[in-house]
């Protein structure tokens, strides 16, 4: 009846299982396609079929399709339940913030200008450029405003 059982491929998975658990029972980390075969040869001898190695290809290859081995550095074969489990997509961020390092120097900053502390945003313009009146520059010429000049009117225009 043994006989009949390891010549089944029906039972090939089993035999892989086997074969797997015992190899990484010992520590023996080459869990490869041939020495798989070797152990199942070992410990069923004589009881094998004559394609004995197309059948554990094709049972291996079955058995990591399904989900039940995963192929690991493209050599050794390795259980679901050993397998390392990876999560899909990116990790998330750790919970809380960590504490910001105090810099001595904006610490001595803060001590030192602590009795008004500077407004946000852009300072403001001088009170002598916002008054309106054109700028005298140090050779007597004004200085020009901002924008397009507006245009010449033709009845206040000098004809000399």
């Amino acid at each position: 009846m043994a006989a009949a059982e390891a010549t089944d491929p029906s039972s090939y998975p089993e035999l892989i299982m086997a074969a797997i658990k015992s190899l990484v029972e010992e520590g023996n980390m080459d869990t490869s396609e041939s020495a798989i075969s070797d152990r199942i040869e070992s410990q069923h001898l004589g009881m094998l079929p004559e394609s004995h190695a197309s059948l554990l290809a094709e049972h291996l290859a079955c058995l990591t399709d399904s989900g039940e081995l995963f192929l690991v550095d493209m050599i050794n074969y390795v259980r679901s339940e050993a397998a390392p489990k990876r999560g899909r997509g990116r990790p998330p961020k750790p919970r809380g913030r960590p504490p910001k390092p105090k810099d001595p120097v904006a610490v001595a900053a803060s001590e030192d200008s602590s009795a008004i502390p500077r407004p946000r945003g852009r300072p403001a313009k001088k009170k002598a450029a916002a008054a309106g009146a054109p700028a005298v520059v140090g050779g007597g010429v004004a200085k020009r405003g901002r924008g397009r000049p507006p245009k010449a009117k033709p009845g206040t225009a000098d004809d000399a």
